[in-house]
């Protein structure tokens, strides 16, 4: 016995030993195989680190557990700036038996936690989820039994506390969910099986054209699916699906064989109480809504049929009636009554121009104020028939005794009155007679003491006849006053297209107060504005610029004002700012205050201010003078993905130079804080127009260096940014400008191991890649490097030169005062040869090395002869002869450097006992010259002729279908002269074949 159980403890040492070896034994082919996959079928970049990588057996056992953490997926072209998933922790349960076998690896299950996933839809319909390649989604024949080594055999998958977000800008619909719980399971190993899943979120938001429909709900979700795998048939079965307290539910099928979605699905309600359907109205699911009382019936249906694909949608309607619906507060003295609504949308092809909404009828008592709307719409695109009304007459302080507005007192009369009916698109308004005032507005927050009173607003819109231009916008009045202080003012605008305009606005906005009273989320404004200023005139005129026809003027001053949003945490601040208007100008004067850290002082003018405001294409024009003491550029490097400020580092996504702007900046700043760099005593103009961001004799002082630029970056084509610099740089350490600047690491990696200064005057130019950094095999330009002092030793390319040579003074040496001659050439860069002298060692140095770190250099040496080793001397006696060797008194070698910066290879290509021997140097680099000028050149054309195909191909295209339209219009035209032919043949026809009239019978009328 004491055997046996000594044997069972062995046997359980022996398998937990085993257990935890096997992870380790089959990572690094784990590894490699999840890379190889990855490779295979996804086009996107997929991010982790492999110690984030781990492999566990007692996790799942009897599955092995492959978890990666920090998992990310990043899309290309024109989603490389967005992330579609960031995943804290991904686990997969694998079949422990398959990593053994090695023939293929069968995934049982799948785990995310936390997971942030983005889907995006651009408007071309460009989807940046599409991210498999399309070898890897083609139908394999059943003999390639090698085309993956991954078997999708899942029997659960699990995501918790997860994101999601999914913006369709093509629609546009947007949808959001928050603290998401998902569990499902199936049998994917099987062809039939059942699917089933349960779904939650504790928020849910879904939003319809920049309208919230659906926001902050709750969603339950459990559905279960008929899978039919070999008929890509999906069915659905039993299903409930629950939005706060509205139940829904499922039928029908979704076919995806290939590209096309075929579904016939239709969703009903599951209850029928008023309750439920009152529980997803945006303001009343909240804590109290257990609470609420309510009446009523309803009853909710609709169906999506048809196909889906990148130009077809399903048609879709939806049906929704409320009978004799009421709600009341238990803690409010009124309901609000008679509820009832009729409504339908449909659209029998998905297509918004065919697309209808009816509501046949809207109407609820809030206590004794009623509210009636009816309206009808044919068709959601460019074009809308529109035929409703709306009639509101409400005491704001009865209303709040039937919806609660919590910390806040209400009074006042609103009227709402307005009519519209015709077509709107445009070229065209509906006939509209539309009025809504206020009279004897009253509102007053516990938040603070004084209330907003005598607030008044009467605002009126007209159309009768229908054209855009005859559409009248009438704000006849408006005014209110806050805790003593008065704001009124009026603006009229006529007409559409060019419209007219006469407004003012005179009186003191508090923000501060204003805000208190009405709080603004995610967001904090304070301050104090005081204006008076009018403006009158017709856009035509602006568009004109003739703003001689343009009536301005006015005045405005700003105090204390202070912003801080989520979406802008760093903050702004003006202390105070004064600003006079006149027809051209804005003048703006003494402006102080704060950028985030950054303090600023701002003086200048801005024109055509009025046509940037109210007109797409025009341009705001103007010129600041900007000082600051310390201005921090870090704080305003925000991470797109989160919002918050990043710290010595650039976010991704190219800047955008904003468009419609011609503003002159002319900027002097002691200090600038620019990524690990300190910029000192900054001053220029930075000039930005036409998305182009030019810089003007840009001088400041960094790194115990003086620089000055001009240049310019221009983001016309966000895809391919330029830049173009010219640099006059004086005294910079070698190594500074490697540890600073990408492009010296990038084409100057000596620069790291030199000790000494240098001073350059260099142009260049280039596309900048969608991280902000040089395409380098785009760069080109030319300059000249003036080395003040370099001290070489330990540099991996003169050691290599050393030991051939033989030559130990070349170890070390110290260059002074050499000037050197250097071009880029398609981002290579082209060193000229320059002469250097070491002791007695006459050396001439020139050749290309690029980005990726591969160098073409080539050098001679003139020596005194027998100054070389003997090996060397031995093969340079074969070269030219022992005679012509030891006749001479120096020789010159001839030596060629390849390979790279980190790994140099150093060949004798030959010697000469005649000094004109270093003239090799100077060829053999205006050979790579050429033949760098001569690929820019080849590049060029390819270009070239690639734009001019595709402008053929273009033209082509157009007089294709010009073709067609011509011979339309004729075929049109000649069955146009066949019709008119033959009516009129026809009406001769009846003519003469008309039957004669009946004669008068006479004998009837007794004459």
């Amino acid at each position: 016995m004491k055997k046996v159980v000594i044997g069972f403890f062995i046997f359980l040492a022996l398998l937990l030993i085993t257990a935890a070896i096997v992870p380790v034994l089959f990572k690094d082919k784990i590894k490699q195989a999840l890379d190889k996959e990855i490779a295979k079928n996804i086009d996107a970049r997929v991010l982790y680190e492999t110690d984030d990588v781990s492999l566990s057996l007692f996790r799942d056992f009897p599955n092995l557990s492959l978890g990666v953490d920090n998992l990310s997926v990043i899309g290309k072209d024109s989603f490389a700036t967005d992330t579609l998933a960031r995943i804290p922790s991904f686990r997969m349960g694998l079949n422990l038996m398959s990593v053994v076998s090695g023939d293929e690896l069968k995934v049982n299950s799948i785990t995310l936690d936390e997971p942030v996933i983005r889907l995006i839809v651009l408007k071309s319909g460009k989807a940046n989820w599409d991210i498999m390649l399309e070898d890897s989604i083609a139908v394999e024949t059943p003999s390639d039994t090698a085309a993956s080594d991954f078997r999708m055999a899942i029997k659960g998958w699990e995501v918790n506390n997860g994101t999601l977000y999914y913006d369709d800008l093509s629609i546009p619909f947007g949808m959001a969910a928050y603290n998401v719980n998902h569990t499902g399971s199936g049998d994917f190993e099987q062809d039939v099986f059942d699917m089933e899943s349960h779904t939650t979120a504790d928020r849910f938001v879904m939003t319809y054209d920049g309208t919230n429909y659906i926001q902050n709900a709750r969603l339950n979700a459990d559905v279960t699916m008929a899978m039919d795998l070999n008929q890509y048939l999906y069915t659905f079965k039993d299903n409930n699906i629950r939005i706060n307290e509205f139940p829904f539910k499922f039928d029908g099928t979704i076919l995806m064989p290939e590209e096309n979605i075929d579904m016939d699905l239709t969703f009903t309600a599951t209850e029928t109480d008023f309750r439920n359907v009152l529980s997803v109205v945006p303001g009343m699911y909240s804590e109290q809504f257990d609470d609420i009382n309510t009446e009523g019936k309803l009853s909710f249906d609709g169906y999506m049929k048809g196909r889906m694909n990148d130009t077809l949608m399903p048609g879709y309607g939806v049906d929704l009636k409320v009978i004799d619906g009421m709600f009341k507060y238990p803690d409010l003295p009124e309901a609000a009554r008679n509820i009832n609504v009729d409504m339908s949308v449909d659209s029998k092809d998905g297509e918004l121009a065919n697309t209808n909404v009816e509501v046949r009828q809207f109407h609820l008592d809030l206590g004794k104020n009623p509210v009636d709307a009816k309206v009808v719409i044919a068709g959601l695109d460019s074009v809308m028939q529109v035929d409703g009304n709306v009639k509101a007459n409400i005491d704001l302080a009865e209303m709040t005794k039937v919806f609660p507005v919590e910390g806040m007192t209400l009074r006042g009369l609103l009227k709402v009155d307005a009519d519209a009916k015709g077509t709107y698109s445009e070229t065209s308004m509906p006939v509209i007679d539309a009025d809504m005032n206020l009279t004897n507005g009253y509102v007053k927050s516990e938040e603070f003491p004084a209330p907003i009173q005598d607030l008044n607003m009467v605002t009126n819109i007209r159309n009768t006849t229908g054209n855009t231009d005859d559409t009248r916008i009438n704000i006849e009045r408006f005014n209110m006053n806050l805790d003593g202080e008065p704001l009124e003012g009026n603006m009229l605008v006529q007409g559409i297209d060019q419209p007219a305009f006469d407004g003012r606005i005179k009186g003191i906005l508090d923000l501060t107060k204003l805000t208190t009273i009405f709080p603004l989320e995610d967001m904090t404004l304070s301050g104090r504005i005081n204006a008076d200023v009018a403006a009158k005139g017709k856009m035509s005129d602006i568009e004109a610029e003739k703003y001689n026809n343009i009536t301005a003027n006015g005045t405005m001053a700003v105090n204390d004002l202070s912003f801080v949003s989520t979406d802008l945490p760093q903050g702004i601040k003006i202390n105070q700012a004064n600003a006079t208007f006149n027809n051209e100008r804005i003048n703006l004067q003494n402006m102080t205050g704060n950028l985030g850290k950054s303090d600023i002082q701002a003086n200048g003018s801005l024109s055509n201010y009025i046509g940037y405001a109210l007109a797409e294409d025009q341009p705001l024009r103007g010129t600041f003078n900007i000082s600051s003491n310390l201005f921090d550029v870090n704080e305003w490097m925000v991470d797109e993905n989160t919002g918050e400020p990043v710290e010595d580092t650039a976010s991704e996504g190219v800047v955008e130079v904003p468009a419609n702007l011609d503003v002159a900046l002319n900027i002097d700043a002691k200090q600038v804080l620019y990524d690990n760099l300190k910029l000192n005593n900054v001053s220029g103009q930075v000039q930005v127009k036409d998305k182009i961001a030019r810089l003007n004799k840009v001088t400041f002082n960094t790194l115990g260096a003086t620089f000055a630029t001009n240049g310019s970056y221009n983001t016309q084509s966000l895809q391919q940014p330029l830049f173009d610099m010219n640099l006059d740089i004086q005294n910079l350490s070698f190594k500074d400008a490697f540890n600073s600047f990408n492009t010296i690491q990038a084409l100057a990696p000596i620069a790291a191991v030199l000790e000494g200064k240098f001073s350059t005057n260099f142009a260049f130019a280039g596309e900048l890649g969608q991280d902000m950094i040089p395409v380098f095999n785009t760069l080109d330009g030319e300059g000249v490097i003036r080395v003040l002092r370099a001290a070489v030793g330990d540099v991996a390319i003169v050691d290599k030169i050393s030991n051939l040579t033989n030559i130990q003074e070349l170890k070390n040496f110290v260059i002074e005062n050499k000037v050197i001659d250097a071009q880029i050439v398609d981002g290579k860069l082209v060193v000229k040869p320059f002469e250097l002298n070491v002791g007695n060692v006459d050396m001439k140095v020139g050749g290309s090395n690029d980005a990726s770190g591969n160098i073409d250099y080539v050098t001679t040496l003139n020596v005194p002869t027998g100054k070389v080793g003997r090996e060397l001397n031995t093969r340079l006696a074969n070269m030219i002869g022992n005679e012509s060797l030891s006749a001479s008194e120096r020789i010159t070698l001839n030596l060629n450097i390849g390979g790279t910066v980190s790994d140099p290879k150093v060949a004798l290509a030959g010697g000469s006992v005649k000094e004109q021997a270093a003239n090799v140097v100077q060829d053999a680099v205006q050979n790579k010259l050429e033949q760098a000028k001569q690929e820019v050149d080849e590049r060029k054309q390819q270009l070239q002729d690639t734009v001019q195909a595709e402008l053929n191909r273009r033209k082509q295209e157009v007089e294709r279908q010009a073709q067609q339209e011509l011979e339309k219009k004729r075929n049109e035209a000649e069955q146009q002269i066949k019709k008119q032919a033959t009516d009129r043949v026809g009406g001769f026809l009846k003519q003469i074949t008309k039957p004669a009239a009946t004669p008068t019978d006479t004998t009837k009328t007794g004459n």
